[in-house]
C-alpha cells in the first residue's frame, strides 16, 4: 500500500462512526480531503494551466458524472495524458474512470453499477502521472435533476367579462429520475411572465406536477418554465423548455375593460 492509499485508509478507518447510519456524515469527506492536502499541498495552489474539476452531478441518485477543464496547455499533451481515478469506502483502492465517453469530452460517467448512495467518494485528476486536482463528495449531495418535460396547459375557465382566464399547467418528471419507486422525491418551481416582460415571477415550490394559474389576461401572451430539485436540498437543475401560452382572440371591446 503506497502512502496515498495509507492516508485515505486512515481517513476511512478514523471515520468509521460516520457510516453507522443510513447516510455518510461530512466528517469523512473533511478528513479525506485533509489527508489529500497533507500529501499533496500543491493542490491548494493548483496552476491555472492544469486541468481542474468543474463539477460532479447526479441527475437522480442512480448515475453521476464528473467534468473537468482541459488545461491551458491541452494541445501540448498527448492523448490519454489526463486521467481520473476514484475510490470509495467499500473498495478503498484507486480505480480508473469506468467511462470517459458517455458524458462528453473531459468527463467521467458512472453508470448504476458504479454508483452508490450514502457512500463517500474521493476522486483525483492526474496529468502524466502527477496529481493536479481532487475532491470528495457523496452522491446525494451532488443531485441536480434534468429538466421536467412535456409542459402543456389546459384552459379551465374564462370570466364572464371575457377579460381573464384560468388555466392548468402540467408537466412530467425528468425521464431518467425514478420518482414512481420513491427512489427520489422532487420539488418543482414554476416561473412565469408576460411575453414582453424581462422579469420572471416565481411560484412557491410544489410537490406535484400540475398547478393552476388564475386571472391571466386574455389579450396577453405568457411564458412558463419549470425546474426541479431533490426535496430538502438547495440545488435546482436546469429549466425546462419555455411554454408559450396564447389565448384565442376575444372581442376587442371586452379586453379593453378593467
Amino acid at each position: 500500500m503506497d502512502l496515498w492509499q495509507l492516508l485515505l485508509t486512515l481517513a476511512v478507518a478514523g471515520s468509521s462512526d460516520a457510516f453507522s447510519g443510513s447516510e455518510a456524515t461530512p466528517a469523512f469527506l473533511v478528513r479525506a480531503s485533509q489527508s489529500l492536502q497533507i500529501l499533496y499541498p500543491v493542490l491548494e495552489t493548483n496552476s491555472s494551466g492544469n486541468p481542474k474539476f468543474t463539477k460532479c452531478r447526479s441527475p437522480g441518485l442512480e448515475t453521476f458524472s464528473c467534468h473537468w477543464t482541459d488545461g491551458a496547455n491541452h494541445s501540448l499533451q498527448s492523448p490519454g495524458s489526463v486521467q481520473m481515478f476514484y475510490t470509495r469506502r467499500d473498495i478503498q483502492e484507486w480505480k480508473e474512470c469506468p467511462d470517459y465517453v458517455s458524458a462528453g469530452e473531459n468527463s467521467c460517467y458512472f453508470n448504476s453499477s458504479y454508483t452508490s448512495v450514502w457512500t463517500p467518494y474521493c476522486i483525483k485528476l492526474t496529468r502524466n502521472g502527477g496529481i493536479v486536482d481532487h475532491k470528495c463528495f457523496s452522491v446525494e449531495d451532488i443531485v441536480q435533476p434534468d429538466p421536467p418535460v412535456g409542459l402543456n396547459w389546459t384552459l379551465l375557465n374564462i370570466s364572464l367579462t371575457e377579460i381573464h382566464a384560468d388555466i392548468l399547467v402540467k408537466w412530467e418528471p425528468p425521464p431518467n429520475t425514478d420518482v414512481k419507486m420513491g427512489w427520489i422525491i422532487l420539488e418543482y418551481e414554476l416561473h412565469y411572465k408576460e411575453l414582453n416582460e424581462t422579469q420572471w415571477k416565481m411560484m412557491d415550490p410544489l410537490m406535484v406536477t400540475s398547478v393552476p394559474m388564475y386571472s391571466l389576461r386574455l389579450d396577453k401572451e405568457y411564458e412558463v418554465r419549470v425546474r426541479t430539485r431533490q426535496r430538502n436540498t438547495e440545488k435546482y437543475g436546469k429549466f425546462s423548455e419555455v411554454l408559450l401560452i396564447t389565448f384565442p382572440q376575444m372581442s376587442p371591446s371586452a379586453c379593453e375593460e378593467d
